[in-house]
């Protein structure tokens, strides 16, 4: 039996001078065989070549430009569940942009498609008007489809997530160096097009039509965390001018600290940075400023951090194990990278429950990451490189009221400020808990944060699991028919 595990081609058969096994799947060639009947298949390179599809790619702007300004440079890390990061780690300045403005060229409608780096390839999100302007990285690839293309984005954005497309991904994906890349192979992949027609147009509908509303709910997301500061006084107001500018670290040119206000022996600047102090204080009038440590004392909040299971565990089941890059738009990616055993998940079965609130603790730029989790989120692990906080009395503090305050521009910019390097990573450490949230003094404003944030995490949430779904209708596969389920597992 030719499988996965172990199969034989001819010389002849070897293509490029390829000689990776993964590369030649027999059981990729028997699905898209099998997919023939009820699908058109095409090839990315021959939608490409007949300039239905253009493929571009990004720049390297050089570290040196980061957080000079706050259009976001887009990196593989901001791409998830279809969609950009609401908080994209690095911002840069009208110049630089200008500079690459037209030779990138982003329009809403393009797709960014992951090529290099290592879990993250694959990874897709559609531009939408609510992230333009932008400029992105050489490790992305942008998608444009002209009009006259035989498929739309909203149904190869569905096509390119379809399980087997997955697996083409993985299959082609070599290492370069110190991180994989698919090179120019992207033009090797398969997509499966539904031939009904009927089908193929609910799809593209439907995908339409679920991009469109995440990408407001996410609009809501962002203005948020400044409701809860107050910058503006609900979601429906625009943003005031200057008000994302104020989360950017600019750092100090230079201030005079009595010795004796030194704490823990920490000698780092940023940690005794004067402004963040004054900006701070200004709150004072109408907030609430507590720190996390002082509601854990009252009870109100406790905390755990997560486990390491080994690599060895990872890929040996279904159960989700979360890492930090698994969490984005204050939800869980829907496809995390890892996923771990049955058996592993019993031994090493953790304490999460829905309202849990998972905060990361170590990393670089991905640190004071938030995500509270759902009813659906609960079956899995998480890594040591995550906090778990849990409000053990809600009726002090609602758990959708604390996500939204972790999310405020000075919650993050005192994270930053507390964020230092360990070995190779960054890490928050204990210092999480000194971190002072600003709670708004009005009862009235609290419950309103936390009822909008609830409302729309909530209806996020099952536009996230339904994209899941699409991507396997798109193969005819559905989760309620056990050959399907099975099928699923094979490939």
């Amino acid at each position: 039996m030719q499988d996965r595990t172990g199969f034989t081609i001819r010389l002849g058969s070897v293509r490029r001078n390829i000689f990776l096994p993964k590369y030649y799947n027999p059981e990729i060639a028997a699905r898209l065989a099998s997919l023939q009947k009820t699908h058109n298949l095409i090839t990315l390179g021959d939608l490409l070549d007949r300039k239905y599809i253009h493929a571009a790619t990004g720049h390297e702007i050089g570290k040196m430009m980061y957080g000079t300004g706050t259009i976001p440079f887009i990196r593989t890390s901001d791409v998830s569940n279809w969609e950009l990061k609401i908080d994209p780690k690095h911002g840069v300045s009208e110049q630089v942009y200008e500079q690459y403005k037209s030779s990138q060229d982003v329009r809403a409608g393009d797709i960014l498609f992951v090529r290099d780096g290592t879990y993250l390839i694959g990874q897709l999100a559609l531009v939408t008007e609510y992230d333009t302007p932008l400029l992105y990285q050489s490790h992305l690839l942008k998608f444009r489809l002209e009009q006259n293309s035989p498929i739309s984005p909203w149904l190869f954005l569905a096509c390119m997530s379809s399980p087997i497309v997955k697996c083409q991904v993985r299959a082609r994906q070599f290492t370069a160096d110190i991180i994989d890349t698919l090179g120019d192979r992207f033009r090797e992949l398969v997509l499966p097009v539904p031939k009904d027609k009927a089908l193929a147009e609910r799809i593209e509908s439907e995908v339409k039509e679920l991009v469109k509303k995440r990408a407001c709910l996410r609009d809501k997301i962002r203005k948020i965390p400044y409701w809860a500061q107050g910058y503006i006084k609900s979601v429906g107001e625009p943003l005031p001018a200057g008000a994302i500018a104020d989360v950017i670290e600019h750092g100090n040119p230079g201030f005079v600290l009595s010795s004796l206000k030194l704490t823990n022996n920490i000698f780092i600047p940023r940690y005794y940075d004067p402004n963040l102090g004054a900006d701070i204080a200004t709150l004072k009038r109408s907030h609430r400023l507590v720190s996390l440590a002082k509601l854990i004392r009252k009870g109100i909040l406790s905390w755990n951090t997560g486990i390491e299971i080994g690599k060895m565990a990872y890929g040996t089941g279904d159960i989700p194990f979360i890492r930090t890059s698994d969490i984005a738009n204050w939800e869980l990616k829907g496809d995390p990278k890892q996923n771990v055993s049955e058996e592993i998940y019993e031994i090493n079965k953790q304490d999460v429950r829905a309202g849990d609130i998972l905060v990361v603790r170590d990393g670089t730029y991905l640190v004071g990451a938030s995500c509270i989790l759902t009813e659906k989120d609960t079956r899995i692990l998480y890594c040591g490189g995550l906090y778990k906080l849990r409000v053990e009395k809600p009726d002090q503090l609602d758990p959708y009221l604390l996500l939204a305050l972790l999310n405020t521009p000075i919650v993050r910019r005192q994270m930053r400020a507390k964020q230092f390097t360990r070995d190779i990573i960054d890490t928050l450490g204990k210092r999480l808990f000194e971190v002072l949230l600003p709670i708004p003094k009005n009862a009235s404003t609290c419950e309103r944060i936390a009822k909008e944030t609830r409302e729309v995490i909530e209806a996020r949430t099952k536009l996230r699991d339904r994209t899941k779904e699409i991507a396997l209708e798109v193969e005819g596969i559905r989760i309620t028919n056990v050959d399907d389920i099975e099928a699923l597992d094979r490939i």
